[in-house]
């Protein structure tokens, strides 16, 4: 019972900070903060990072922190502050939520979200990786999310400082070509080529971060594990119709959708956009080709079964008969 008044005059204390920090946002930019920091002398990094951490915190925006830092220390000192304020924040939002809400979610999550968080949990450093790479994904509030989820706080903190690198390289050195430009410096021109360059880099990094083998795998024997204890398990064969309905079958329940039909077929995926799509094929290679197509469309838990159909029926499963009716127009590509 103290526990629990405890959590909640925390989280009310830390709902009145933020509201208290948003309403004042106005006050909040670069000429303030450089205040602080020229005032704080020898421990002005120290005093930066701070601040970061706290803005990370009340959600307050940290583009414009980052830049400042890059105004203030330069390309290389920068981004070192920057990063350190940022991930300091991070884990600090992170722990907040674990403390305050992880233990209420645990024990309201119902059979959906438990599968969404054993999902998260198995993915580890993967999952973190995507989404600091991913921009479109809120910062401050992403932090407080992640500490609802199972994964580990090193994980989260290891995964989240290396990641969120790129983009604390490009937004510092950004800020320091945007201070060249005020002082009339003949290198700004260089430094803000740099800068777009290595903003371009980041953007690309999250593509570049699936197709080096982002998306998780997972044995034959796993699967069938699965299936056996009766959990529900969607699986995807990317055969064309002969091999799907040939001498080899194909894996009971199994949903056919040959891999050169599936980018007109998207939209018959819908409803699986936030569960675990098992792909199968014949191998691995085309398999990993439509784990891709659907994570760029947006599928969030796409896993490859290793081996594929060659590896189902030499470790003796089962196979079954057609439960699908044959596309009208089916490839003839082999997987």
């Amino acid at each position: 019972m103290k526990s629990t008044v405890l959590r909640r005059a925390a989280a009310t204390a830390l709902f009145a900070l933020i509201l208290t920090a948003l309403a004042l946002r106005d006050r909040w930019d670069v000429a303030t903060l450089s205040a602080w920091v020229a005032g704080a002398g020898a421990a002005g990094p120290v005093v930066f990072i701070a601040v970061y951490a706290a803005a990370t915190v009340l959600f307050l925006p940290g583009a414009l922190v980052t830049l400042a830092g890059g105004a203030l220390f330069g390309p290389l000192w920068g981004t070192l502050w920057n990063l350190g304020g940022a991930t300091l924040g991070a884990a600090l939002a992170f722990l907040i939520a674990r403390y305050l809400g992880a233990g209420w979610v645990s024990r309201r999550a119902g059979p959906r979200l438990q599968r969404l968080n054993a999902g998260v949990a198995e993915e580890g450093w993967r999952f973190v990786a995507f989404v600091r790479l991913v921009p479109w994904f809120p910062f401050n509030l992403l932090n407080y999310a992640l500490g609802l989820t199972p994964i580990r706080f090193a994980t989260y903190v290891a995964a989240s400082a290396v990641f969120m690198l790129p983009g604390a390289l490009a937004y510092t050195w950004l800020g320091h070509a945007g201070r060249q430009a005020l002082g009339g410096d003949a290198g700004m021109v260089r430094n803000g080529l740099i800068a777009l360059a290595l903003l371009g880099a980041a953007s690309f990094l999250p593509r570049a971060l699936r197709r080096l083998g982002a998306r998780p795998m997972q044995d034959v024997d796993a699967l069938r594990q699965k299936m056996a204890r009766g959990e529900p398990v969607f699986v995807l064969d990317m055969r064309d119709a002969a091999e799907f309905n040939g001498p080899d079958g194909h894996i009971p329940g199994a949903t056919h959708l040959p891999l050169a039909e599936l980018p007109a077929r998207l939209a018959e995926l819908d409803d699986r956009r936030r569960t675990a799509i098992h792909i199968v094929c014949r191998t691995d290679r085309r398999s990993a080709q439509a784990a891709v197509l659907l994570a760029d469309a947006g599928f969030a838990d796409v896993v490859v079964v290793r081996g594929g159909m060659t590896a189902w029926r030499a470790s003796g499963g089962p196979s079954a008969p057609a439960l699908n009716p044959a596309p009208q127009a089916a490839s003839r590509a082999r997987c």
